[in-house]
């Protein structure tokens, strides 16, 4: 069993003040966003954009204040899991977008209704 020094544990979990930033940036984050969409100040592709770039830099936020990513000694592992999450995460959310813009694009309306109507009198 090792002994770890009250500053290393310290160092490993994050601080108070850590913490309270990070709370605070995440806080000042969402009301940003809340406020870009209720304001209705800026057409609907930038809205789009902003709130993209605004989750990008909550996720930041969350990884470094909450999660204390890359802080640590040996981040490498922790990278290349993250890495490889954020490669899965993509080919599930690219794959499902590519197969309902297929569907849409192969399926009228009326065939979609015809479709779903049949799946629900077979009691699906």
């Amino acid at each position: 069993m090792t002994h770890h020094s009250p500053i290393h544990q310290e160092q490993a979990r994050g601080s108070l003040r850590s913490y309270v930033v990070g709370f605070i940036a995440s806080v000042f984050l969402t009301v940003l966003a809340y406020l870009v969409v209720t304001g209705h100040g800026f057409d609907t592709q930038i809205i789009i954009a902003i709130i993209m770039g605004l989750a990008v830099i909550q996720l930041a936020v969350q990884l470094v204040f909450f999660l204390h990513f890359g802080q640590e000694s040996n981040p490498r592992w922790n990278i290349a899991a993250f890495i490889f999450m954020i490669l899965v995460v993509s080919i599930i959310v690219g794959g499902s977008l590519w197969i309902m813009n297929n569907l849409n694009y192969n399926m009228s309306p009326s065939e979609m209704n015809q479709y779903m109507t049949q799946q629900n009198k077979k009691g699906f």
